[in-house]
């Protein structure tokens, strides 16, 4: 699906003119495909690394292009199942026209930062930024989630929390792998500011990126290292909890079979309290009864004083 986008007044406004200076896209049929190659020049691997959630994010310089490959979050749905994941976006930067190429319909304008556009540099540099911005916002995402599971974990006797947890976790050191591909990106970026057409401004704001990206990784990097510490001690505390069920319920166990031991041995020998004229005196059934309650009272006063 092709959408095209003219920059009026500092804004992004969608078109339907063929010279607009900005193409987006998504998810690109075989026959898009082949006229990004064709006739846009664009290389087909650099094409399919774009469409490739894997790649890494690059910066690399065709005769009539330049092919920034850059990570951002895929939009998070409650059909991931705590699983957080990453797309690549490719941007084409050429003389007087950007492609961006996406393998899905993802918001790419969204945000303040898209409220002024200059250029086209600006334009790609700010898609960056908002990158940023958007795995902060699945980092505390993140947190919040692990902090329920938690307290989740603290009481359950089961590894269902425990596995979210370490979804969660598998999902940060994913973040952490594309948040430092978009570094190295930006590091490229900055070394080839003459050669992108950068102006004293655009290099400016990708100080302000570099700063931010390496802010988010420490974020990332902090929340990492946490669910990884940590783990090993939830999963002994659901063992914990499950200990403490087995104890509760072996001291259930103990209570009712004492008097049920009481009962068997003498329910051979003692007369049922059945009203008879001929019937003998019925305190021996009534003595064993006590016996047997007794018995509960005593291991349920021992379990009291041993919690205490």
């Amino acid at each position: 699906m092709l959408k095209r986008f003219q920059i009026t007044g500092g804004r992004l406004v969608e078109t339907d003119g063929n010279d607009a200076p900005v193409h987006l896209y998504i998810a690109p049929d075989e026959q898009e495909r082949k006229y990004l190659v064709e006739q846009c020049k664009l290389d087909e691997h650099t094409l399919l690394s774009a469409l490739d959630p894997d790649e890494l994010a690059r910066l690399e310089f065709e005769p009539e292009h330049a092919a920034v490959i850059f990570k951002k979050p895929r939009n998070y749905s409650s059909a991931d199942e705590f699983r957080f994941r990453v797309v690549s976006i490719g941007a084409f930067l050429f003389r007087e026209r950007l492609v961006l190429v996406v393998a899905e319909d993802v918001p790419l304008f969204e945000g303040k930062q898209f409220a002024r556009v200059g250029s086209l540099q600006d334009l790609v540099l700010k898609l960056i930024y908002r990158t940023i911005f958007h795995f902060e916002e699945h980092l505390r995402v993140i947190n919040m989630i692990s902090g329920e599971l938690e307290q989740e974990i603290n009481t359950a006797m089961e590894n269902r929390h425990l596995l979210n947890l370490f979804t969660l976790e598998k999902s940060l050191v994913y973040y952490l792998n594309a948040i430092s591909s978009n570094a190295r990106l930006a590091s490229k970026l900055q070394n080839a500011a003459a050669k992108l057409g950068l102006t004293p401004e655009n290099l400016e704001f990708l100080d302000d990126i570099v700063i931010e990206n390496s802010q988010c990784h420490e974020q990332a990097t902090i929340y990492s290292n946490i669910l990884a510490s940590l783990m090993d001690a939830r999963a002994s505390i659901v063992s914990n909890n499950l200990n403490v069920l087995m104890k509760t319920l072996n001291i259930i166990m103990i209570a009712l079979m004492l008097p049920t031991l009481v009962v068997s041995i003498f329910s051979m020998n003692v007369r049922l309290p059945v009203p008879a004229p001929h019937r003998e005196t019925i305190w021996p059934f009534w003595f064993v009864m006590a016996l047997a309650t007794g018995s509960a009272v005593v291991v349920a006063l021992i379990w009291w004083r041993r919690r205490r």
